[in-house]
């Protein structure tokens, strides 16, 4: 039933101005944080066992935006999630948080959290590890080395940790049971997040599957809502969920059981919603390995699927692989309304598990990043290097879906499309791939399209392949999952290959090496300069 006294809602500029309070208070404005910032003494100790005690963290670090209540029939969460990229960008949003929000006319309690892995400071925080304040692409970079080690000391393997089976009384997602007629899922906050989507959306569950040839498997695919009991599973061609339920119906079976996990601590869901684990792997001992703790785990209702104790909700029921329904549209990764799928896996519920007054995570696709990246990019440069020992650094901006950055140590005339062409190869989802020389920081996307304008000649120093392997999600793509690529090499061009006989230095580079003491007295007075300035209130 609708509050008779609702509670006042932020406008635009009262919002803003508390995310500007955030931002300040975590150092994105390049200043040292406010003693105000501290962490508080009650703080929850890494590893994270729930969803609730990382944005708990979150909020501690001054990363959390609350709102009491939003209304979703007018978009007014999606809204202000643009709101906050445009002022604060991809990586320097905060995490916003709507203890209420209105759907279909209803006021419904949350939490309900979107963006809680969006700011480059959160790659550290999902490690218990405090950022560098103030310099997030250190922040990024430390962290890329801090995987890079995992894997180097497994020798290109993740580290496991099998996970630990506990009572169904002591796992908090199984504070409320819920069976048959009993569910409603159209009773939790789930959200619609576009005006072009087909309906309301469950988009970040960690759905469970397994099949006898191909083992288990969790990962993250929309969800649906078509009714009480009823959902639509998108899962793209070639994800391991879906070669699963293709193996099951080659073999004439028709149900799959599953499970949907939601509000899963921040380590399981970077394991579900990036491809770093090969289907089969068992990726909840991944997930220990990574938190170097075992995820606590609890047996389903309805079928034999073990599942986080500590998530907020899990939904159990079967797909009907005899029973293809049209599902979406949906506002896809790269930004733009993905296609309605006229045949599409469709599930039954039977059960719902939650915790008291559940927390809802919702993404919005293609707004934010979805996850913490730094684990993902470092077991992909591990890779890289093995086929291309010239690599000294590779980076996929999630904010330029389709990009790839690769420096190089360029030792001979063709070198840089040699490599980028290699890359593409690799790594088909880079239709876009920038090859520059190992003085550009690939973190940097400023320096990287400044090394563009400045060392790239589009003849000769580009290659077009007309066909191969792309993203099924990419909208300009004719002939799904194929696309063309190109390589832009932004390398230096040598005289052989048609480029300047004598390449002029940067300037920066120049008062580095001429005048490095420069660096040093600026540093030193920081603060001081800042007390000069006269910003805006």
């Amino acid at each position: 039933m609708e509050p008779t006294d609702p509670t006042p809602r932020l406008d635009r500029r009262e919002l803003l101005t508390a995310a500007a309070g955030l931002a300040a208070a975590a150092g994105l404005t390049g200043v040292a944080p406010p003693a105000a910032a501290a962490r508080r003494v009650s703080s929850p100790a890494w590893p994270y066992d729930s969803f609730r005690d990382y944005i708990q963290a979150l909020e501690d670090h001054g990363l959390l935006l609350r709102v009491p209540r939003l209304d979703q029939d007018r978009y007014e969460m999606t809204a202000l999630t643009y709101r906050l990229i445009d002022e604060f960008g991809w990586q320097g949003a905060p995490a916003l948080l709507a203890e209420e929000v209105r759907q279909d006319g209803r006021w419904m309690q949350g939490p309900v959290v979107t963006n809680h892995q969006g700011h480059w400071d959160t790659e550290a925080i999902i490690w218990g590890r405090e950022p560098v304040a103030g310099h997030p692409i250190e922040t990024y970079r430390g962290m890329l080395g801090h995987c890079t080690d995992l894997i180097t000391r497994g020798g290109g393997k993740l580290p496991v940790i099998p996970p630990r089976p506990l009572q169904a009384a002591a796992a908090p997602v199984k504070e409320i049971v819920l069976r048959g007629d009993q569910v409603n899922l159209l009773d939790f906050a789930f959200l619609k997040s576009n005006p072009g989507d087909s309906g309301r959306y469950i988009n970040t569950g960690s759905v469970f599957t397994s099949d006898p040839e191909l083992g288990q498997n969790f990962g993250t695919y929309r969800c649906e809502i078509k009714g009480p009991r009823r959902l639509g599973v998108n899962s793209e061609e070639n994800q391991t969920g879906w070669k699963m339920l293709t193996k099951k119906i080659e073999r004439g079976e028709k149900r799959c059981p599953v499970s949907i996990v939601l509000g899963q601590d921040p380590l399981t869901w970077v394991v579900s919603s990036s491809p770093l684990s090969k289907g089969g792997a068992d990726e909840l001992a991944i997930a220990g390995g990574l938190r170097g703790k075992a995820v606590d785990v609890v047996k389903c209702e309805t079928n034999d699927f073990l599942v986080p104790a500590h998530a907020e909700i899990v939904i159990e029921g079967d797909i009907l692989l005899d029973q293809l329904e049209p599902e979406g549209p949906f506002g896809e990764m790269y930004g733009y309304l993905g296609a309605k799928k006229e045949r599409n896996f469709v599930m039954d519920v039977t059960c719902v598990t939650h915790r008291r007054k559940p927390w809802v995570l919702n993404h919005y696709t293609g707004v934010t990043r979805g996850y913490c990246t730094a684990p993902l990019e470092a077991f992909a440069f591990y890779r890289i290097r093995k086929a291309i020992p010239d690599a000294v650094a590779f980076h996929s901006p999630v904010g330029l879906t389709g990009y790839g950055f690769l420096a190089i140590d360029k030792k001979r005339p063709g070198h840089g499309l040699e490599l980028g062409k290699q890359l593409t190869a690799i790594m088909g989802r880079n239709k876009i791939c920038v090859v520059v020389d190992r003085d550009v920081d690939v973190l940097n996307e400023e320096e990287v399209l400044q090394a563009v304008g400045a060392r790239w000649q589009p003849y000769p120093a580009s290659a077009i392949t007309p066909e191969a392997k792309g993203n099924p999600l990419d909208p300009s793509l004719r002939k799904r999952p194929l696309s063309s690529n190109i390589v832009i090499d932004a390398t230096k061009q040598w005289p052989e290959e048609g480029g300047p006989s004598i390449y002029p230095e940067r300037n920066r580079d120049l008062l580095t090496r001429l005048a490095p003491d420069s660096w040093q007295l600026v540093d030193g007075n920081w603060d001081r300069y800042l007390k000069y300035w006269k910003r805006n209130s």
